[in-house]
């Protein structure tokens, strides 16, 4: 597929949400990697082309347009406001090098603390109507339930945020439930730490970045996490259940309302999922049909927290989603500086859906 037709593909599709009142934003193509780090640690560098400027420090090529957006926005932008881009992004492809890993992206944001599910709606809505002459199945989840379930956990506090920290992570995150559970055992490694058979005085010379102290401060914490109560087996259940969710959104609902009655804190994300089914069907969408999968997007990128969905060519299991979105309110408290505006966006590559249509 040319790079030109993708292009003429990539400006119509920005002309078309122009026309629905957003804004056309340019963002540079070198990003500072400190912000991208700050955000996912030192993960990102596996997915991403850093280089380094003499006066500007370490930059990265932009891995997508929505940190850069944010970041505008919360500068300078108007309430409540819509944005639309069209611009590469680069992805490295470590684990598929098949994958292109240059690209063209056409996204469309909303920031608008009104309504966020009516804003939900209004960006699926968009999506489906510009991609409705093409052959592609909707897939749509929502985060924040889950992240509401790990929330109501009965366990410390320091399990809870190592689960939330790896919901994007999910065979991390398996791992930790079975472990939290005493379904599997502890490493080797951290359990000698735990039981002090690992001495740091008189020990060979310290290798590394870490102090005593933070070492001693570690192998405190990790006791103290050692010696909490196991989690029950009710509640790796209800979590299982709630991840095994995977049916159109009437059934979704009725389903997870059953796990709510005995899931402190989960009603509420619930309600916000009947909210948003009622504000999509009222933009024209068949919720009757629409798919709804719990533990859709979380492979992702972890600035989503909210609604997600994505647009599949179920003919092309080979190629990766055509289209890509949620919410991510987070995000904007993160790079805020003190202020936060609930937002929701996504994204379209020219290229895959030309590549569908051909």
């Amino acid at each position: 597929m040319s790079l030109g037709a993708a292009r003429q593909t990539a400006r119509a599709l920005c002309e078309g949400f122009t026309a629905r009142g957003a804004e056309v934003v340019e963002c540079a193509i070198l990003q500072p990697a400190e912000t991208l780090l700050d955000l996912y640690g030192e993960d990102i560098r596996a997915r991403a082309y850093v280089t380094q400027d003499p006066a500007r420090g370490e930059q990265m090529l932009r891995p997508d347009f929505t940190v850069p957006v944010v970041e505008m926005h919360m500068k300078e932008g108007a309430e409540p406001a819509r944005y639309t881009y069209a611009g590469e992004v680069f992805r490295r492809q470590e684990d598929d090098p098949s994958r292109a890993s240059e690209y063209l992206q056409v996204g469309y944001e909303v920031f608008d603390r009104e309504n966020p599910e009516a804003a939900d709606a209004e960006v699926f809505a968009l999506f489906a109507e510009t991609l409705s002459e093409v052959p592609l199945r909707a897939a749509t989840g929502d985060i924040g339930i889950l992240t509401a379930a790990v929330a109501g956990l009965e366990t410390t506090e320091a399990r809870r945020a190592a689960l939330m920290r790896h919901i994007w992570r999910p065979r991390r995150f398996r791992q930790l439930l079975d472990r939290f559970s005493g379904k599997s055992p502890v490493p080797p490694e951290r359990q000698a730490l735990i039981d002090g058979q690992m001495a740091m005085h008189g020990a060979a010379p310290m290798v590394g970045l870490r102090s005593e102290d933070e070492i001693a401060a570690r192998v405190a914490a990790l006791r103290e996490d050692a010696s909490g109560p196991q989690l029950g087996r009710g509640q790796v259940e209800m979590l299982d259940a709630l991840l095994s969710v995977s049916e159109t959104c009437p059934f979704a609902l009725e389903h997870l309302r059953d796990l709510a009655v005995d899931t402190p804190g989960l009603g509420v994300a619930v309600d916000r999922f009947e909210r948003r089914i009622e504000a999509l069907a009222a933009q024209g969408i068949d919720v009757e049909t629409l798919d709804f999968e719990a533990s859709y997007g979380r492979t992702s990128m972890e600035y989503y927290d909210g609604f997600v969905f994505g647009f599949y060519a179920e003919a092309r299991p080979d190629l990766p989603p055509v289209a890509t979105g949620g919410r991510y309110d987070a995000l904007t408290a993160r790079l805020g500086g003190g202020g936060s505006i609930p937002a929701v966006g996504g994204v379209i590559r020219p290229d895959l859906l030309l590549e569908v249509t051909a």
